[in-house]
């Protein structure tokens, strides 16, 4: 597939596969204050993104949707002179454009590489990048590609691992304890799911996202990683985007199409996360819908739950406290409504952290694949460090990295929350206590045929990933995509979906 095949590759089967998303217009443009970052406008231009378009214009690409992008721009940007102030960090905000060629694999057309004003230069700086003419060009595209990996890595990690799997989800499991008899059958559904995130949060608060700690000394915002998982919250995170569905059409990566299962069709169809977690969605949705309608059989019956009311009541207005007034929570009136709701906790707690967790080790742990952090910035005609470049530029890439140290600490916390215990609980397999707090004949048949679904999807992955059609789950050096494989046995295997946050 090659270097550029493999970086495109990871954004749809890596451990971050949730930031691509279709590019719908140019110019592209920031949303952040002029006045503060610049001008809005993008480096990327329609002659930049045109030059590289080999098998149909641009506007037929655009009409085919054919063009994505990775932007992590706004995110970053506000954060960048903070984290370039930082010792041996220096990095930029970052936008990526891809092209889905006719062969349906991605591969990467320009790299935009942005630094904000200082007070030292009023201007900033919007860098790009293209696949290289010369050997000179060439390094210098390595080095670009290398800059997107910390951003990318920075925000799978602090937002979309951290701030969407772990931290969001607590309101709903303090709330289930603090709302709901544990006699409940809301309860009795959710807790397998729940049982272990709070344990793992207090650990991350004590050992990775404290100062000074791993997270601080790996990652390139440094200290200033819990103002991005902040600012994020704000400005992004919203309770309705954690539905799979409603996020793979957010990003364009999905259209609604009624005659499909999840309601959603693929814009790319060779995209491994999403065709693999639609189906794990679905099972939970259909078990959530089922359970639901068996507890709550007569009319506003859900309306008229006292404890179930006090349990969202409470998330909305306590747990998520600063949201509370915005206008995309859902109401719990129906038993749509509550069935919706538990879908989204259920597949957040587990298909998506699964997606996002335990790949961290095989995609990460090697430093040259997805380094955390840069050390060095790319260096332009006229500066002291372009000559240097230019006589060695391995030796300048190398040098870029992190340290071997810094490779090895991130490296074992990466092998560490990548792996399962030996008596990890699986979605769909019984809990370790047996699946016997009911004598419910009904309630036991929905387990058994949710059970009987995810045997199914692990047979359906397991053909998918021999498909020599999916080019981004089989083929010579392509790993099958698995992180989304109902299963697995211990240690590290980058694969399995346990019911609960676990790492």
């Amino acid at each position: 597939m090659g270097e550029d095949g493999e970086f495109a590759r990871q954004m749809l089967a890596g451990v971050n596969p949730v930031n691509i998303e279709l590019l719908r217009e140019l110019p592209i443009s920031s949303k952040l204050d002029p006045d503060v970052y610049g001008p809005p406008e993008s480096a990327l231009t329609k002659e930049v993104i045109e030059r590289d378009l080999l098998e149909m214009s641009l506007e037929e690409a655009f009409e085919e949707k054919r063009l994505f992008i990775l932007d992590h721009h706004d995110q970053i940007l506000p954060f960048v002179n903070k984290m370039n102030s930082l010792p041996g960090i220096k990095t930029y905000a970052s936008r990526t454009v891809f092209y889905l060629s006719n062969a349906g694999v991605l591969r990467p057309l320009a790299i935009e590489l942005s630094l904000p004003p200082t007070s030292s230069s009023s201007a900033g700086s919007k860098r790009v990048f293209t696949h290289g003419q010369d050997a000179t060009t060439q390094w210098m595209w390595k080095l670009a590609k290398a800059h997107v990996w910390p951003n990318d890595a920075s925000i799978h990690q602090i937002v979309n691992h951290l701030l969407r799997t772990h931290v969001c989800t607590e309101p709903y499991i303090i709330a289930m304890h603090r709302q709901l008899s544990v006699m409940h059958p809301i309860y009795k559904l959710l807790y397998p799911h729940m049982r272990y995130t709070l344990a793992v949060n207090a650990f991350a608060r004590k050992n990775l996202i404290s100062g000074g700690g791993i997270i601080e000394a790996s990652y390139s915002p440094g200290k200033y990683a819990m103002g991005l998982s902040s600012a994020a919250y704000k400005t992004m995170w919203r309770f309705d985007m954690d539905a799979l569905p409603a996020d793979l059409l957010q990003r364009g990566m999905a259209v609604q199409d009624p005659c499909m299962p999840s309601g959603v069709k693929l814009v790319i169809e060779d995209y491994p996360y999403a065709s693999d977690g639609l189906l794990i969605w679905q099972a939970i949705k259909e078990l959530a819908e089922a359970y639901v309608e068996h507890f709550y059989c007569e009319p506003n019956s859900v309306k008229s739950d006292l404890e179930l009311q006090a349990w969202w009541d409470e998330i909305l207005n306590i747990g998520h406290a600063d949201k509370r007034n915005e206008p995309w929570w859902p109401k719990l009136h129906t038993n749509e409504d509550l069935s919706s709701i538990l879908t989204t906790m259920i597949w957040t707690t587990s298909g998506q952290h699964a997606a996002i967790n335990f790949g961290q080790y095989p995609f990460g742990g090697c430093p040259l694949n997805r380094p955390t952090f840069m050390r060095r910035l790319i260096p332009q005609e006229g500066e002291p460090d372009y000559e240097k470049f230019k006589l060695n530029p391995e030796e300048f890439f190398l040098s870029s990295l992190p340290t071997r140290y810094q490779a090895s600490k991130v490296m074992a916390t990466q092998e560490s929350v990548s792996s399962h215990s030996p008596d990890e609980e699986y979605l769909g397999k019984p809990n370790s206590s047996g699946n016997h707090w009911t004598n419910d004949e009904d309630i036991q048949n929905l387990y058994s045929k949710f059970a009987d679904q995810l045997e199914a999807i692990e047979k359906m992955i397991n053909l998918r990933n021999k498909d020599i059609q999916l080019q981004n789950r089989c083929g010579a050096g392509v790993p099958p995509y698995e992180l989304l494989h109902p299963t697995s046995g211990p240690g590290v295997t980058g694969r399995g979906i346990p019911k609960s946050v676990s790492a």
